[in-house]
């Protein structure tokens, strides 16, 4: 690993070895205990943030465990998925790329990602008959509602169609979908606040390849990310998918920007 300090190349080194283990580990729980299933990937993403220095600052209140919901985040990086799957048992909505990739694929399938084909219509229903069941079956569900990463200085337009298709799909399973807002915003690394230079940096979109920002968060020795729970949404009757995705859209930009400037959100 050419370029990377001892103690960077260190902590890589337990990472890489580490996964290894929780891998075969979690291909037997999955076989003999699968209720367990959601242990280990809490654990692997906690060991991921721990490694790269990530340090998470949780503020608001998270969905109450076992009672199944649709978390509506934006997204600034591939960290993002360490960062929320640190906290919470749950799943998460990727693109159908995902699944081909080297590693990351398979340790996606290991957490039992649902994945959508964004080139093909009709790819949407599918998914979300899947994530309406296990909704309606207690389990958590993270859609990255912007469809793509984004810069890391702002937030992109939601998109409303898994959101609704979620509820239609769940049919009469249930009348109403709760839907909790989560504000992603990375606000410092190395112990110091990060401006937009520093977020922008953090971030991973466009043709950013994932070796060259891997070492970069790995010679930070400490990247600081906020996480803040907005207020839940009831989508169903009384609130439409469009609604919920405005509202949604707004409590996680208002938060963001209290991440950012130190106030108090709106």
């Amino acid at each position: 690993m050419k370029g990377l300090r001892v103690g960077a190349l260190a902590r890589l080194a337990l990472l890489v070895s580490a996964t290894m283990g929780l891998v075969l580990l979690q291909l037997v729980v999955m076989r003999v205990l699968p209720s367990r299933r959601g242990v280990l990937p809490l654990r692997f993403h906690r060991l991921v943030c721990w490694c790269l220095g990530v340090r998470r600052h949780v503020r608001g209140t998270p969905p109450p465990a076992g009672t199944g919901a649709l978390i509506v985040a934006n997204h600034v990086s591939w960290l993002d998925i360490g960062v929320i799957g640190a906290e919470r048992q749950l799943a998460f909505v990727a693109k159908s790329e995902v699944a081909g990739w080297p590693v990351v694929g398979f340790l996606a399938d290991l957490q039992r990602t649902l994945y959508i084909d964004r080139q093909r219509r009709g790819a949407t229903a599918g998914v979300a008959a899947t994530m309406g069941a296990r909704i309606a079956a207690g389990e958590e569900v993270v859609l990255f509602a912007e469809g793509t990463t984004g810069d890391g200085t702002r937030v992109l337009p939601f998109r409303s169609s898994l959101l609704g298709a979620a509820h239609q799909a769940m049919g009469d399973a249930a009348e109403d979908v709760t839907v909790y807002p989560l504000a992603i915003t990375y606000t410092g690394w190395q112990g110091l606040p990060g401006g937009r230079i520093e977020r922008a940096a953090l971030a991973w979109y466009g043709d950013t390849e994932l070796w060259p920002h891997l070492k970069l968060i790995l010679e930070c020795g400490a990247v600081d990310v906020e996480l803040v729970w907005g207020q839940p949404i009831v989508m169903g009757h009384a609130t439409s998918r469009k609604q919920a995705t405005r509202l949604a859209q707004e409590a996680v930009r208002a938060a963001r920007r209290a991440a950012v400037t130190g106030r108090p959100a709106a």
